[in-house]
C-alpha cells in the first residue's frame, strides 16, 4: 500500500485520529492506557468565569500536572500552594507514586522546589524561555 504524508490545515481536528491507534497499541501492550483527568478551577464567588486553576492527568501510577495558573493579582498569596496541596492529596488517593510537571526558566521553578519538587531533566535553548525544567515529587 502506498502512503503519503500531508500537512493538516486543522491540527486540532487531527489529534484524536492520530491518538486513537497509539492508545489502542498502548492498551494492547500494557493495558489500562486511559488516563484519568483531574481539574481544579479558580472563580470569583457567583461567577462561572475561570480565572485560573490546575489540570492534571493520572496514568500508570504517575500524576502529570499539565497546567497551573493563578490570577496575576493573587500570585504569592498561597493560592498556588493550595492547588498543589489538593492535587497531591488526589494523586495519593489515586495510588500514584509520584507527581511530575515541567516549567520554563521564566516561570515557577523555585515555587515548585519549595513544595518538594526536584529537577529530573532539563532542555536548554534561548533565553528567556529556556531552560525548560522537568520536575518530580515522590509521594509516600
Amino acid at each position: 500500500m502506498d502512503l503519503q504524508i500531508l500537512e493538516s490545515d486543522k491540527p486540532d481536528d487531527a489529534y484524536m485520529p492520530i491518538w486513537a491507534p497509539l492508545l489502542a497499541f498502548n492498551q494492547e501492550t500494557v493495558g489500562n492506557a486511559q488516563g484519568k483527568p483531574y481539574a481544579l478551577t479558580i472563580t470569583a464567588p457567583g461567577s462561572d468565569e475561570v480565572l485560573g486553576g490546575l489540570w492534571a492527568l493520572s496514568l500508570w501510577g504517575s500524576f502529570y500536572i499539565g497546567l497551573v495558573v493563578t490570577p496575576k493579582g493573587r500570585r504569592g498569596s498561597g493560592l498556588g500552594s493550595e492547588l498543589l496541596r489538593r492535587a497531591e492529596a488526589e494523586a495519593i488517593a489515586r495510588g500514584c507514586r509520584q507527581m511530575w510537571l515541567d516549567t520554563y526558566a521564566f516561570q515557577a521553578r523555585p515555587f515548585y522546589e519549595g513544595l518538594g519538587f526536584e529537577l529530573f531533566g532539563q532542555l536548554d535553548g534561548p533565553a528567556p524561555m529556556f531552560p525548560r525544567y522537568f520536575m518530580k515529587k515522590e509521594l509516600s
